[in-house]
């Protein structure tokens, strides 16, 4: 009975994993080693773990400098390039490394992947997320109290404005009191008392003036105008 077709991708099982690239290490080395044998071939193997951890196969004949060199040539790559090409591929290793354990870690924080974990590996883990709740309780807290005191805050000054309001208009009431309470001066009517008199009769007595003509001849008619003089 032959074996299931296995589904190429990523295991994520961290121990899987870890066993997986064993085996397979060991017979991708050993496929290199009956090729460079049996065929007489160069050829050179370079392997990186996930942890960054290297593994190398050169054949017999050759050395894996000389592979690299005739690789160098064959391809027309400098030795600095070569040098930068390997710095970037191993700084692109670590990275991808470096981000397979972040995203172990945040599955394991929402309760995935613990399979591979030991006793040890939980109880971290369990204090771990203990500190965490705790540094968020403690920041829900304190946003809290921050609410309450701004409403307090907010309805101290509200109390305030009103008192000041209810005694603007407690001096306001206060006030148009005392100018009610101000006595109003009565004037006499003198009309009422001497109806018979009039505005004339109330001003000074002028003396009373009486015309006669200064000359005699001014009586005659031929004269257009009269000379009168008040006495």
């Amino acid at each position: 009975m032959g074996r299931g077709k296995i589904e190429i991708k990523r295991i994520e099982n961290t121990t899987n994993r870890q066993v997986t690239f064993s085996k397979r290490r060991q017979g991708l080395l050993k496929k290199a080693h009956e090729l460079a044998v049996l065929c007489d071939a160069q050829l050179g193997l370079v392997i990186f773990s996930h942890s960054g951890k290297l593994f190398e196969y050169c054949s017999p004949s050759s050395s894996m400098r000389q592979i690299i060199d005739r690789y160098q040539k064959a391809t027309n790559i400098r030795i600095e390039e070569a040098g930068s090409q390997h710095q970037i591929l191993c700084e692109i290793s670590k990275l991808r490394n470096e981000n397979d354990k972040l995203q172990a870690g945040m599955r394991q924080y929402m309760g995935e992947d613990l399979t591979a974990l030991t006793a040890h590996d939980l109880d971290q883990l369990e204090e771990q997320l203990e500190y965490s709740v705790n540094k968020v309780r403690a920041r829900k807290h304190q946003l809290l109290h921050q609410q309450l005191e701004n409403l307090r805050r907010k309805l101290v000054e509200q109390q305030a404005a009103m008192e000041h309001q209810h005694q603007q208009a407690a001096a306001a009431a206060e006030a148009e009191q005392k100018v009610s309470e101000i006595p109003v001066l009565e004037f006499p009517h003198f009309y009422h008392d001497e109806a018979s008199r009039t505005f004339l009769q109330l001003s000074p007595q002028l003396h009373p003036f009486r015309l006669q003509p200064t000359q005699p001849n001014l009586q005659d008619t031929s004269f257009g105008g009269h000379g009168l003089q008040l006495w």
